[in-house]
Parts: C-alpha cells; sequence; structure tokens
C-alpha cells in the first residue's frame, strides 16, 4: 500500500488562507482531493495524509469534510491547534477525541519568529499534544530552524516529531549549505521518535522547476544515511508540487529512487513508516459520502 504523508486541500471560501494569493498562480483556488484523484490513482496512491494549510479550525474542518467525501482515499488529517494557546488546544484534543483520522497537529512555525515554539505556552501546549498521543508536523522554510528539534525533543522525548519537506534542503545550493544542513538533520536524528518527509524536494529560493532526479538523490541519500529509510516517509506536497513540475514529475522522481532501495526499506518509505508514525487505522473508518 502507498501511503501519501503530505498532501493539502484548501477552498479560499470556505477557511482564510493569508499566503494564497496570486502570486501562487495557478494553485490560487480551490483545490480538493476530486482535483488530485486521478493523479493519485495513476501513481498508485492507495490512501493520503491530509496536513494542515492556515492557522484556522476552518481549514481543518474542510479536511474533515474531504475525508467524509473520500473516506477510503483519506487515512489521517494533521489538524491546526493553537499551540501558543494550551487551554484551546485542551478543548480541541478533547473535541477530536472521537476521530480517529486526527493523526497529528501542525502550526505555520515557518512564518514566526524564531524560536517560537520554545515559548512557555507551546512548551504546555506540546507536552499535552504527547500525552494525547498525537505527532507534531514540524514545517520551517529553512534548514536552520532544524537546530529547535533536539531541544523541543529533549524536553518532550515522548512526543513523536515529523520533519515536513525534509527541512528545506538546500537543493541547487553549495556544499558548505549541504554540509549545514545534513549537521542539522543529524543532530535532529539523534532522537528516536524524530521522523522526516521525502516531500516538498525543489529549491528553496527562486525557480522552483529546477531540479532533476540526480539533483534531490543526493540528500535523500543523506537522509537515508542519518535517519535510516524506516523513519522516511514518501509525500507529493500537492498542490504545491504543482510549481514545481507538478504530481507525475515529483512522484517519479521520488519513486525512480526509493525504487533501487531493497524491498522492505522501499514498503516502509512508500507507506510502512507514515503507517507506523501516524499510527493509521488500518481500514476505512468514515462512510459518509456528503460534506
Amino acid at each position: 500500500m502507498i501511503v501519501d504523508a503530505h498532501l493539502h486541500v484548501w477552498d479560499p471560501t470556505r477557511a482564510p488562507y493569508p499566503w494564497l494569493t496570486s502570486a501562487l498562480h495557478p494553485i490560487d483556488r480551490t483545490l480538493l482531493i476530486d482535483d488530485i484523484a486521478a493523479d493519485l490513482d495513476h501513481a498508485g496512491v492507495d490512501r493520503v495524509v491530509l496536513v494542515q494549510a492556515a492557522d484556522n479550525a476552518a481549514d481543518t474542518e474542510l479536511m474533515r469534510s474531504e475525508a467524509r467525501r473520500h473516506p477510503r482515499r483519506v487515512a489521517g488529517i494533521v489538524a491546526w491547534l493553537p499551540l501558543d494557546d494550551p487551554a484551546a488546544l485542551e478543548r480541541g484534543i478533547e473535541s477530536f477525541a472521537g476521530d480517529p483520522l486526527i493523526v497529528g497537529i501542525r502550526n505555520l512555525i515557518h512564518d514566526r519568529e524564531p524560536g517560537w515554539l520554545s515559548g512557555s505556552a507551546q512548551n504546555h501546549a506540546l507536552a499535552l499534544l504527547a500525552q494525547a498521543g498525537l505527532a507534531l508536523d514540524f514545517v520551517t522554510s529553512s534548514a536552520e530552524a532544524l537546530g529547535e528539534i533536539p531541544g523541543l525533543a529533549g524536553r518532550h522525548p515522548a512526543l513523536r516529531i515529523v520533519i515536513d519537506h525534509l527541512g528545506k534542503p538546500p537543493i541547487g545550493g553549495t556544499a558548505q549549505e549541504r554540509l549545514r544542513w545534513r549537521e542539522l538533520l543529524r543532530d535532529a536524528a539523534a532522537h528516536p521518535l524524530v521522523h522526516a518527509k521525502l516531500s516538498g524536494l525543489y529549491p528553496p529560493q527562486g525557480d522552483t522547476t529546477a531540479w532533476s532526479v540526480d539533483d534531490i538523490r543526493p540528500f535523500i541519500d543523506d537522509a537515508v544515511e542519518i535517519l535510516g529509510p524506516a523513519r522516511l516517509m514518501y509525500g507529493s506536497d500537492w498542490p504545491i508540487v504543482v510549481r514545481a513540475g507538478g504530481h507525475h514529475r515529483a512522484h517519479a522522481a521520488l519513486t525512480e529512487i526509493i525504487g533501487g532501495w531493497d524491498a522492505a526499506d522501499r514498503d516502509a518509505a512508500l507507506g510502512g513508516t507514515a503507517s507506523a508514525f501516524y499510527r493509521l487505522p488500518s481500514t476505512p473508518t468514515l462512510e459518509r459520502t456528503t460534506a
């Protein structure tokens, strides 16, 4: 079974997305599972994990609505709850208790000041996440933010953390930049519950279509060396990937690289790791077909 561990949906008529401006054309519009279903089928993707795209409850409700519409497609949801408001977060966790599809929490921390997750309120909130058995998706726009993870993991050793997009490695950058990213990833990987997603692997600045399989392969090789294949999971980063050459191009590149691994490692990266990390239900749990 192939699990896409990082897929977004959004609808600006139902939730605010302040970052989704015309500068991001052609993805500055409503994009839902129906818009990617054919590509997922073509790629042989069985199930997906929907990941938060805005710091508001309406975005989470949109994902839950899509899960109800596509119960055999959606395996899990990484929702939003306010990590700077422990009381509200605790109420949110309680409200999610009856929904097995809520498997993790994410905030757009890359839009916050450096070190935001280390605040006292956030520290309390992360303890509540760990207690509830929910994972934390760690998103960053640059590799330097990976330096926060050892401290977070040290304070919350039971918290499962997954680094989105391999922490934005410097694809197309210098050898020194790659070395720095490797050092930061290695420090983060010293904590056994830290995992990472093979997703969003295109240049962090400039032309996001300017990449090739040979450009991203060294960074995936580094991740395998540092984390091991059992702590890596495949994700498409759709619809963002549309601006980096499209779903088919990214999927083909990743599966070409992963396809050279032995069968057990390949199966882990393509679905087993995501299923275990997020504790995904083994079978669809929602059968309603209307939002």
